[in-house]
C-alpha cells in the first residue's frame, strides 16, 4: 500500500525538474497513490488543496531548502489524514485490566487475540485468554493452539453455546488467578451490514464482563466501508478502540485508516502480517514516514528541528542585544547544539542587528570547530545550573572539579569561560553602538527603534 510514494519522494528531492513542475507531479502522483488505495477522493483532494494552500501561504525557515519543505508539508498533512498527534494507550493504568475483542466474521479476531497477548506477555503481563466465540466450530481449538504456542492460558467450554455465560466464568476464573491482562475472544458471525445485531451481542456481554476496554477489529480490505462501522461502533462504545487487520498487501488499507481516523476512533494497533508478532501500535507520524522513505523523512525532520532551535537561539540573542534578557552559558549550550550542523559560530552574530559593526573582532576569534564544540558541550554537561546561569563564580577549584567530571583539562574550561566573556563584551559594544545609532537619527528627526 502507497509504497510508490517512497519512490515519488525520492525522485522529488533528487530530481532535475522545476521546483513548480516538480511539485505538480508530485501532488498528482500523492492523488493518484491515496485513491488507488481506497482513501476517499473528497478526502485526497482536501489533502491535496491543504498542501497547496500551506505552499502559498508559508515559508520555508532559514536555511530549509524548498523541496524539503514541501516534503515537510506533506508529511504534516498525510499525517493529519491517517489520525494526527493521536498517540494511542497500550499499557494500560490499572490491574486487572479486561479487554473484549468484537468485529465481524474473517477479520481475523481469534489470531489477534493471540496477538494481543503475546504483545502483553513481552511487556511482562501476566495474561490470560477467554474463548467465547461459540459459532465458529474452530475457534476455541485455534485460540488453544496459540496460547500453547505463547505460552498463556487459554478458558474455553466445549460445546457450549452460551457465550455471556463462558465469558463471564472465563473473566472470574482468570481474575482469582491474579491475571493481569484478560483477553476475551467473541464470535463474528455477523457481516457487513448486520452491525445492529454485533453491536447488541456486544452490549450482552459487556453487560455481562464489564470490561476495561472494547476493541473492535476492522479488515483492512473493507476500505472506505470502515467508516460506518467505525462510526456506528464508537456511538455505541465511548470507551472503544480499534485494531485494523490485515493490512499487508491490501489495496484498501489507506481507504480503511483514513476512514477510521475521520471517525475520531482511536486506531490502537495494525495487524501487518500472518505471523503472531506482527502487531504494531499506530503510531500516524511513524505510518506516515515509512510510507514516504523513513530515511529521507527523518532527515529533513531532524535538519528542520535544528533550524528551529537556531531561530530560537537568534531570537534570544536579540532581546539580550536590546536588553530585555541575560546571556547565560544555558545560552551558549543552546546554541552550540543548533550550530554543530548550521557552520561556524561567527553565524550567531551575522543574525544580529548591528552585526556589520564588529569588523575589528577577528573571524578566527569567533570560529568554533567540532572537536572544540565537542569539549565544551561536555563541559557545560558537568557544571551545575547555578554555575551555568552565573559563569562568574567559576574559579579555579570549580574548574578542576568540572574538567574531572567532563574528561577535559582546566585550560579547555578557560577557554570556554573566555569565549563567553568575549560573547558579553561583544553584546555590550552592540548594545552602545545601538543606542549612538538611535542618538543619531534622533537628531536627524528620526525615528529611534
Amino acid at each position: 500500500m502507497l509504497d510508490n510514494l517512497r519512490d515519488a519522494v525520492r525522485k522529488f528531492l533528487t530530481g532535475s525538474s522545476s521546483y513548480d513542475k516538480a511539485v505538480d507531479d508530485f501532488i498528482k502522483e500523492l492523488q493518484k497513490s491515496l485513491i488507488s488505495a481506497d482513501v476517499n477522493v473528497k478526502l485526497v483532494f482536501s489533502l491535496t488543496n491543504k498542501i497547496k494552500e500551506r505552499l502559498k501561504n508559508e515559508k520555508p525557515p532559514t536555511y530549509i531548502e524548498r523541496r524539503e519543505w514541501f516534503i515537510k508539508i506533506v508529511y504534516d498533512e498525510l499525517s493529519n489524514l491517517f489520525g494526527g498527534d493521536k498517540e494511542p494507550k497500550v499499557i494500560p493504568d490499572k490491574i486487572p485490566y479486561v479487554i473484549m475483542l468484537v468485529g465481524v466474521q474473517g477479520t481475523g479476531k481469534t489470531t489477534t487475540a493471540g496477538k494481543l497477548a503475546y504483545f502483553y506477555k513481552r511487556k511482562g503481563f501476566k495474561v490470560g485468554l477467554v474463548g467465547a466465540d461459540v459459532y465458529r466450530p474452530a475457534a476455541l481449538e485455534q485460540l488453544q493452539q496459540l496460547g500453547q504456542q505463547i505460552g498463556v492460558p487459554v478458558y474455553g467450554e466445549p460445546g457450549e453455546k452460551d457465550a455471556v455465560g463462558i465469558a463471564k466464568r472465563g473473566v472470574e476464573k482468570f481474575l482469582k488467578e491474579k491475571a493481569e491482562i484478560i483477553i476475551v475472544d467473541t464470535a463474528g458471525r455477523h457481516g457487513y451490514g448486520e452491525e445492529a445485531a454485533l453491536l447488541e451481542e456486544m452490549k450482552n456481554i459487556y453487560e455481562s464482563i464489564k470490561p476495561d476496554e472494547v476493541t473492535l477489529l476492522i479488515d483492512a480490505s473493507i476500505g472506505q466501508k470502515a467508516y460506518d462501522l467505525a462510526s456506528k461502533f464508537n456511538q455505541a462504545s465511548k470507551i472503544g478502540t480499534i485494531i485494523i487487520t490485515k493490512m499487508d498487501g491490501t489495496a484498501k488499507g489507506g481507504g480503511a485508516l483514513s476512514a477510521v481516523a475521520a471517525t475520531g476512533a482511536v486506531i490502537k494497533f495494525i495487524g501487518t502480517g500472518e505471523k503472531i508478532d506482527e502487531l504494531e501500535v499506530f503510531n500516524p507520524r511513524r505510518f506516515v514516514a515509512r510510507i514516504l522513505g523513513m530515511g529521507d523523512i527523518e532527515t529533513i525532520l531532524e535538519k528542520i528541528k535544528d533550524v528551529e532551535n537556531y531561530d530560537k537561539m537568534q531570537k534570544k540573542m536579540e532581546e539580550v542585544v536590546s536588553g530585555k534578557g541575560k546571556l547565560t552559558l544555558r545560552d551558549v549550550y543552546t546554541q552550540l547544539i543548533a550550530l554543530r550542523k548550521m557552520g561556524p559560530l561567527s553565524k550567531l552574530f551575522q543574525l544580529l542587528p548591528g552585526a556589520g559593526m564588529l569588523g575589528q573582532i577577528p573571524e578566527d576569534q569567533l570560529k568554533v570547530g567540532e572537536e572544540k564544540m565537542r569539549k565544551w558541550l561536555a563541559i557545560m554537561n558537568s557544571m551545575t545550573y547555578y554555575e551555568l546561569d552565573n559563569p562568574s563564580i567559576i574559579d579555579k577549584s570549580r574548574m578542576r572539579r568540572i574538567a574531572l567530571g567532563s574528561g577535559t583539562e582546566i585550560d579547555d574550561v578557560k577557554e570556554l569561560i573566555e569565549h563567553y566573556n568575549l560573547m558579553q563584551r561583544t553584546i555590550k559594544m552592540l548594545k552602545r553602538r545601538k543606542k549612538d545609532v538611535e542618538k543619531l537619527l534622533g537628531q536627524f528627526g528620526g525615528e529611534g527603534s
